[in-house]
């Protein structure tokens, strides 16, 4: 969530650079579009903009300014055809403000977020790294009954298949599964439970090495599970455990944000229609 708040901020500002942000007192014009002056400060502003992230192409002035002049030129068309009163378009903006909000009002709590070793290794001993196989039988995200139920019969059948002979594994997910990994036997390799469906995981966590989980239904569809091995601590990404246990603190003062704002908000629910 935060790289996506990063990219609307400087969409933001990017944005701002045109529409007089930043201007000096008799500052000098670089280039008009139609009736729209565009300034040295804002091209200044927007090089330096540029500046801060990656290209593979060479960062200049010139091209900065030709892309400021391309944006007003976008800007003058869409405006001519009425784009701002879009509802798609409406509520992408919706989205921009929402995200910047949400960043003015937390920037400064997400930057104290700090994450030490011995919180990561603590969150790693309830979320071990599992090397899993699965065989897969897909059902749509909204299905029927009739193809969830066709579904579950077909994983039943393989199920049974495997309590009779659990070495069977590798040979019927190569034949059943509708997974990409069925050319492989199944094998996922090794998943960090923060990639997996939470019903995914909570069906190996604790699991030994050869335990075969009878089926498990995500958004997928169904699933019978292998364990064919588990990391120990050392063995992992600390890096990416790092990320994992800051997005937790991260979504917990974003929790709370909006826990608070409830309480200032009239709301009304019809749970009725949550069936």
């Amino acid at each position: 969530m935060m790289k996506m708040i990063k990219a609307i901020l400087f969409t933001t500002i990017f944005v701002a650079t045109t529409q007089g942000w930043g201007q000096a007192t008799n500052d000098a014009v670089v280039a008009t579009v139609n009736d729209t002056k565009i300034t040295k400060s804002q091209l200044d502003q927007a090089y330096k903009e540029n500046m801060m992230f990656v290209s593979n192409k060479v960062v200049t002035k010139e091209k900065v300014l030709n892309d400021l002049i391309n944006r007003e030129l976008g800007i003058n068309k869409a405006k001519q055809a009425k784009l701002d009163q879009d509802s798609v378009v409406k509520r992408k903006m919706e989205d921009v403000l929402y995200h910047a909000q949400i960043s003015k009002d937390l920037e400064q709590k997400l930057s104290k977020i700090n994450v030490t070793e011995k919180e990561v290794e603590a969150y790693y001993k309830t979320h071990q790294e599992y090397r899993v196989a699965h065989i897969l039988f897909r059902v749509k995200a909204n299905p029927d009954q009739k193809e969830t139920e066709e579904a579950l019969e077909q994983t039943m059948k393989v199920y049974k298949t495997l309590q009779q002979n659990p070495d069977k594994f590798t040979e019927l997910a190569n034949k059943f599964s509708q997974s990409s990994v069925a050319p492989i036997g199944g094998d996922m390799g090794f998943v960090p439970a923060a990639n997996m469906a939470p019903e995914f995981f909570a069906s190996i966590k604790d699991r030994p090495v050869g335990h075969i989980t009878s089926p498990v239904r995500t958004q997928f569809g169904y699933h019978i599970i292998k364990v064919l091995g588990q990391k120990e601590y050392k063995q992992v990404s600390l890096p990416f455990y790092q990320k994992v246990v800051y997005d937790l603190k991260r979504d917990d003062i974003l929790q709370q944000y909006f826990k608070d704002l409830k309480k200032k908000a009239a709301i009304n629910v019809n749970n009725k229609l949550l069936e």
